[in-house]
C-alpha cells in the first residue's frame, strides 16, 4: 500500500483527486489539504511515499513546496499550467497532471508512482507476514510497535487504522526483526525504536497508544534512552 496525501486550492479539483486515489486499490490516502502550510505538519511526523501537489497555490506554491522538503517522497504535480511542466522535473517529480485530467490519465501516473515505489521498497528492509489467506510485503520502517496477544500478534503501522494480525508468536517476530531497530519492553510489546518520540514514566507514547515497559526490560531500556540522552 502506497500512502499519499493531496494537496490543492481548489475545493472542486481536490475533491476529485480524493475519489480517483479511492478508486486505485493500492494508493492509501493519509490526508488531504487546502495548503502546503498544513501538509507540513504531517509530514514531519509521519512518513509519506507519494504526494498528489497543485503547482499554482497562494502563499507557497507547490514548486517551492516541493523544494523545501528535506526528505521527498515520490511527487505528481497537478496544474493547469503547462508552463510549470519543466519547473516540475528539475525538483525531480516523476509524474505532472495537466488540469481537466480523467481517471485514465491519473491511473497511469499512479501506476509509474507504484513502479518506482516497489523499485525503491526492494532497497530496503522488509518482511512478508500472512494473515488469513493473504501474504502482505511490510516495510520494517513502517512498524509502530507489536503487541502480543495469546495466539498472534498485532502489528501497528503507519498510515493504517487497523493492525496486521499475522498468526505468529512474539518470541518468533522478536527473533526476525533486527535487535538495532526494535526492542521488547514488555512481555506483551516490541516498540521500533526509531519511531519513539516520547517516554514518560516508563510509558512510550505512540499517539493515543501508551506502551509500558515492563520491570525485567526496564534497566535495557533505560540504558537505550540514556545513552542518547542530551547532557
Amino acid at each position: 500500500m502506497i500512502n499519499c496525501i493531496a494537496i490543492d486550492d481548489e475545493p472542486l479539483a481536490l475533491t476529485q483527486l480524493e475519489g480517483y486515489i479511492s478508486r486505485v486499490s493500492f494508493l492509501n490516502l493519509v490526508a488531504s489539504y487546502k495548503d502546503a502550510f498544513e501538509a507540513m505538519k504531517l509530514l514531519a511526523t509521519q512518513k509519506i511515499d507519494l504526494l498528489f501537489v497543485d503547482v499554482n497555490m497562494p502563499d507557497l506554491n507547490g514548486l517551492d513546496f516541493v523544494r523545501s522538503l528535506v526528505d521527498k517522497p515520490l511527487i505528481i504535480f497537478t496544474t493547469a499550467y503547462p508552463e510549470y511542466a519543466v519547473d516540475g522535473f528539475k525538483v525531480d517529480a516523476i509524474d505532472y497532471l495537466l488540469k481537466p485530467f480523467g481517471f485514465q490519465d491519473f491511473q497511469k501516473a499512479a501506476d509509474k508512482a507504484r513502479r518506482m515505489f516497489e523499485s525503491t521498497m526492494s532497497d530496503e528492509e522488509t518482511i512478508f507476514v500472512k494473515c488469513d489467506s493473504k501474504v502482505t510485503l511490510v516495510r520494517l520502517s513502517n512498524i509502530k510497535y507489536v503487541e502480543g496477544m495469546s495466539e498472534y500478534v498485532r502489528i501497528f503501522l503507519e498510515g493504517e487504522d487497523k493492525p496486521l494480525m499475522p498468526l505468529i508468536s512474539m518470541k518468533k517476530l522478536e527473533e526476525t526483526l533486527p535487535t538495532s531497530q526494535f526492542m521488547r519492553v514488555h512481555r506483551s510489546y516490541i516498540v521500533n525504536l526509531r519511531k519513539i518520540t516520547e517516554v514518560s514514566r516508563l510509558r512510550i507514547i505512540f499517539g493515543n497508544a501508551y506502551i509500558p515497559v515492563g520491570d525485567n526490560y526496564k534497566e535495557k531500556f533505560m540504558e537505550y534512552i540514556n545513552s542518547r540522552m542530551m547532557k
